[in-house]
């Protein structure tokens, strides 16, 4: 097995690169990199202050625009050629493309991430900010799920076609059409001083008190914080997951040695859970570091955005909206190595689950 995480480890180097790769290509093709914001802003600046300002004449106003002559970039109107080559210099393209691709990847194997552009702060201070956000909502949001659609998939299974078995898959069907964004917009009105209830905060991960708390109120306090925002990111993840793992039992359940368990005698609590249990499970754990990642980056943004938690997700979407390549090459980065390490953590999971399962032989 030592062989297998080695060469699974080795693998994770080609495919970060390969990743990293494709992305800058795309980042430096897209329009509107940050020397266009920063134009953009400087402009605007300028405009308003022109503006206010009276008594110049039109020579002037057309000696300010001649900056926009011979210029590669769009709206750099009253900026000189030395302006707009101080705002590359200072984002670091006056150097060619090649240079700053080598540049960048040679401070990501030392996982050194440089700083924002327009933060005014470095790229590990903004990710370990808002990391506690992130790792929050993931985690409570997949324990939740697994811990309530894992034990349901498998009571649905031995109870199918009952009465038990349609009414809770109307529920989870239910649940499953609403959108998150929505369900959270509703558990504000009614229970965060919407137009009913006032039982929750309506932002921020902990209360502005928090260092004058007690150890057990921190935690209350911070599960008070956590409660609508978790809530209304499971709402939508119980359907999947519970079906998946009844149409697993039903497929491990009809199986020749399950009959030949039963013609043993053997107790149908222990053929369940030692022996079906064990087969059923491995798709679940094969489909654990996608969701994993799903619901960990891509599916908090809107939630962080509602309640206002300060998030990767919403760090990593300001972070393109602005072209903040740092940022986003440095999130992208860190996202794409969790996942790769979670894939490796899942075969490995394989193993403990099912013991005959010999990644090594392979």
């Amino acid at each position: 097995m030592t062989a297998y995480i080695i060469r699974r480890l080795l693998l994770v180097i080609p495919t970060l690169w390969a990743i990293v790769t494709i992305n800058f290509i795309i980042i430096q093709v897209a329009p509107g990199g940050p020397v266009d914001q920063m134009i953009a802003e400087m402009e605007g600046i300028n405009a308003s202050m022109t503006d206010r300002m009276t008594g110049n004449n039109q020579a002037d106003v057309e000696q300010s625009s001649s900056g926009e002559e011979g210029s590669t970039y769009r709206g750099a109107r009253g900026l000189t050629e030395q302006d707009i080559a101080a705002i590359e210099a200072h984002f670091g393209f006056d150097k060619p493309l090649h240079v700053r691709y080598f540049n960048m990847i040679w401070d990501y194997l030392r996982f050194d991430f440089g700083d924002s552009l327009f933060r005014g702060s470095s790229v590990v201070d903004l990710i370990v900010d808002r990391l506690p956000v992130s790792i929050s909502l993931g985690l409570w949001s997949t324990l939740i799920i697994y811990l309530v659609s894992i034990p349901l998939g498998i009571r649905k299974a031995i109870k199918h076609s009952s009465q038990f078995d349609v009414w809770t898959s109307s529920v989870i069907v239910a649940a499953s059409a609403i959108p998150s964004f929505l369900f959270a917009v509703f558990l504000i009105i009614v229970f965060a001083g919407g137009n009913y209830f006032d039982w929750f905060p309506l932002r921020g991960l902990t209360s502005n008190n928090w260092e004058e708390l007690s150890f057990w109120g921190k935690i209350v306090d911070y599960l008070w914080h956590m409660t609508l925002p978790v809530i209304a990111m499971t709402i939508g993840g119980f359907a999947s997951l519970t079906m998946l793992t009844k149409n697993s039992f039903l497929d491990e359940i009809h199986k020749q040695y399950v009959m030949t368990a039963r013609a043993k005698g053997l107790v149908e609590r222990s053929i369940l859970y030692r022996h079906v249990f064990r087969n059923a499970m491995l798709i679940i754990i094969a489909g654990f570091p996608a969701a994993f990642i799903s619901i960990f980056f891509a599916g908090s943004l809107l939630i962080e955005t509602i309640f206002s938690l300060d998030g990767l997700g919403l760090l990593g979407f300001e972070a393109t909206l602005q072209r903040d390549y740092p940022v986003i090459f440095s999130t992208l980065y860190v996202f794409t190595l969790m996942g790769l390490v979670i894939g490796i953590i899942s075969d490995l999971m394989y193993t403990v689950v099912d013991p005959r399962i010999d990644f090594e032989s392979r």
